[in-house]
């Protein structure tokens, strides 16, 4: 005759299946966040929410059939929930200038997540092109743009670190956004005329 399990045996059992995703997907879920968001702290915090949100939802018996992508797919929300709140800072450091010497910034050219569920979803094609796209850049380039656009690091603070001039980092990020934004502009024009 089967016994039922008992609590107890339960908890262990899911203590067991939590400890093997989070050994088998944790370094490859660190470094997809390191890769995108370069302040350490907040990737590790990001990393520690996901890892949360993972064991309450597993204790509450949801079925997470793809540990793996499921992860991965929470870790990418929390980057883009933790980019928009810096992207709506009030006091966000200085923007840079366009060639027309018009200021811009990175959400200046995304869909506004207040525009319902088709915006976020086309915010969020838009942000792993720009993701892929921003690899592509120039290392300098790239790591003015990170540094200004997903840091939150204003130039000033980046030219007294590196010694650069401002106008030199401001002028590598109107090279950054110009490359990007042609780069994505295709992209961008299907989603608008939708």
């Amino acid at each position: 005759m089967e016994q039922t399990p008992t609590m107890e045996w339960m908890t262990i059992e899911q203590d067991r299946r939590i400890s093997t995703v989070v050994k088998a997907e944790g370094t490859r879920l660190r470094n997809f966040i390191r890769k995108r968001v370069a302040d350490e702290a907040d990737a590790e915090d990001i990393l520690q929410e996901v890892f949360y949100e993972f064991v309450q939802t597993y204790r509450l018996m949801k079925p997470i059939e793809q540990a793996g992508a499921w992860l991965f797919r929470v870790a990418r929300n929390r980057i883009i929930d933790r980019f928009r709140k810096r992207s709506h800072d009030p006091l966000k450091s200085e923007q840079a200038l366009d060639e027309d010497g018009e200021r811009f910034s990175l959400d200046d050219f995304l869909p506004s997540p207040d525009a319902g569920p088709e915006a976020i979803y086309a915010r969020t094609l838009l942000i792993d092109a720009l993701e892929d796209a921003v690899e592509e850049l120039p290392e300098e380039q790239r790591a003015v743009f990170i540094a200004h656009e997903i840091e939150g690091r204003s130039f000033k603070e980046m030219a007294a670190e590196t010694g650069t001039n401002i106008n030199t980092l401001l002028a590598r990020k109107r090279y950054a956004v110009q490359y990007l934004r042609s780069r994505l502009q295709s992209i961008y024009d299907e989603f608008t005329s939708l």
